[in-house]
């Protein structure tokens, strides 16, 4: 057996014994406790899909690997896509919310938040079940009204390869292979297929360094960290290291 597989079955046997359910099943909010002490985490996340074409063989390639990872999900692109939704959470992938149609969140109303945003986790309760879902906001912009708004935690990120930029496969690995770090949030999208290949060759590369993926609500779980409402979180590096990331 290979060091990335060995890695990657270690992590997958603690996940399973600490998750509920036969497969992990669990809205994003809900309780998480992993025992992952000691082991460098990262979560690994996905913008904008779901879409078929390429989230499914996504979907495909994570659960060959026993990997988790934490989607946020734009309402409009659902539709037609609700197998697939399923199927993230069946599978233990965390569900997060990118807004109806992938808008900036800054300088909305209420109401055109509450379109965007309660919109979107409505959408998913129907057809998950109830949970807060949380917030993605797109390109990382949002002002202190809609962050009063998010009903959590506002997750960004701490490693991003821009996977949108060139579709380079080997470039984009190299930009988080050789900059992530234990704690890390990695920003990917799953509507390319350069980006497909490119994550799961991240995961392979990762594991093989000893690394363990968790969703970003067990990560925060690990390090001890509230998942309050508004904060904006983007790495849950160990205590030792902590310089305000959160």
């Amino acid at each position: 057996m290979d060091r990335k597989r060995s890695a990657a079955l270690i992590c997958a046997a603690v996940l399973a014994a600490a998750l509920p359910g036969p497969a992990g099943t669990r809205p994003a909010g809900g309780p998480a406790e992993v025992e992952l002490e000691g082991r460098p985490l990262v979560a690994l996340t996905f913008d904008d899909g779901p879409r078929e074409a390429t989230t499914g063989p996504l979907l495909d390639g994570l659960a060959l690997r026993e990997v988790p990872a934490t989607f946020f999900l734009v309402g409009s692109r659902i539709g037609g896509n609700e197998d697939l939704v399923r199927r993230m959470a069946a599978e233990g992938h965390q569900i997060g919310v990118h807004t109806f149609d992938h808008v900036a969140l800054k300088g909305l109303s209420r109401r055109d938040f509450d379109l965007q945003v309660g919109k979107t986790r409505a959408v998913l309760a129907d057809l998950l079940g109830e949970g807060e879902f949380w917030l993605r906001p797109p390109y990382g912009l949002i002002d202190q009204a809609a962050a009063g708004w998010a009903g959590g935690p506002l997750i960004l990120w701490s490693v991003d390869p821009e996977d949108w930029k060139d579709h380079d496969v080997d470039r984009i690995v190299a930009a988080v292979v050789e900059h992530v770090s234990d704690g890390d949030i990695i920003l990917m999208h799953d509507i390319f297929a350069s980006s497909e290949e490119a994550a799961l060759r991240v995961v392979d590369a990762l594991l093989a360094k000893g690394y363990c993926f968790v969703t970003v609500e067990q990560l925060m779980e690990q390090r001890g960290a509230a998942p309050e409402a508004g904060a904006r979180c983007r790495a849950f590096p160990p205590a030792k290291d902590r310089g305000g990331n959160f």
